[in-house]
């Protein structure tokens, strides 16, 4: 199976160090660990909007930086942590930029609004919304690309728990069918239903794997500096 994303040794300097992962088509991935480990950064080297030292970032054995700007918007879909919106454009006309790569079409907007329960406010200025709520017009607005790489920087963290089900049952079915989900997320409970888990500690890579063999224990101490035990989760699933 080709890698869909592939870094090699990134490094920017004071944020993270020699950092290199490789997702094949069809994961979906979370990065996890404490604050200013390096998450962010490492996922905005993933997207080309930060330059590494070093080292190299490809999108199906293709550099970003040599994808033309159009294309890259159909190759990738990046999804920030908040943006803010200074001007009251609607719901609609925000989700709707997700299709500027494909000529402004009109495609998928209508399914975007209805997976992110956002039809009710497709006529609501956004800059009028809640957190949570602006947060899902960004999601809205990746899917609405149809790219197949996505990566979201804390999709879940404004997210009542129905709705961040909902995320994350949305990126389950885009990534059986092909795609590939890279997100950073706080909730290690969360990190359950991933097929990879990449754990970042102090700008680096500490561990990678299922989830299962990786959210030990001993590394939660280490990483985290809590003490943890492991016992069955709940199974969580929409009515």
């Amino acid at each position: 199976m080709s890698a869909a994303l592939t870094i090699s040794a990134a490094t920017v300097p004071g944020r993270i160090t020699g950092v290199s992962l490789t997702l094949a088509r069809g994961v979906m991935a979370g990065l996890v660990g404490p604050n200013g480990s390096g998450k962010s950064t490492l996922l905005q080297v993933a997207a080309g909007l930060l330059s590494a030292d070093g080292g190299q970032v490809l999108w199906n054995n293709r550099s970003p930086a040599r994808i033309p700007m159009l294309e890259r918007g159909r190759c990738a879909a990046w999804v920030p942590q908040d943006a803010r919106f200074e001007f009251g454009f609607t719901v609609r006309s925000v989700v709707a930029q997700g299709r500027y790569a494909h000529g402004d079409d009109g495609k998928n907007i209508d399914e975007a609004l209805a997976l992110f329960d956002l039809a009710p406010l497709a006529s609501r200025p956004v800059n009028r919304l809640s957190g949570g709520e602006r947060q899902r017009v960004l999601l809205a607005r990746a899917h609405a690309t149809g790219a197949p790489l996505l990566l979201w920087d804390e999709p879940l963290a404004a997210l009542d728990p129905r709705h961040a089900l909902e995320v994350l049952l949305l990126g389950n079915k885009h990534t059986r069918a092909g795609g590939t989900l890279l997100f950073s997320l706080h909730d290690l409970r969360m990190a359950y239903v991933l097929d990879i888990v990449v754990v970042m500690h102090e700008g680096r890579l500490r561990a990678i794997g299922k989830p299962s063999e990786v959210l030990t224990p001993e590394l939660l101490l280490e990483v985290f500096g809590v003490r943890s035990e492991i016992i069955p989760s709940l199974s969580l699933a929409l009515p």
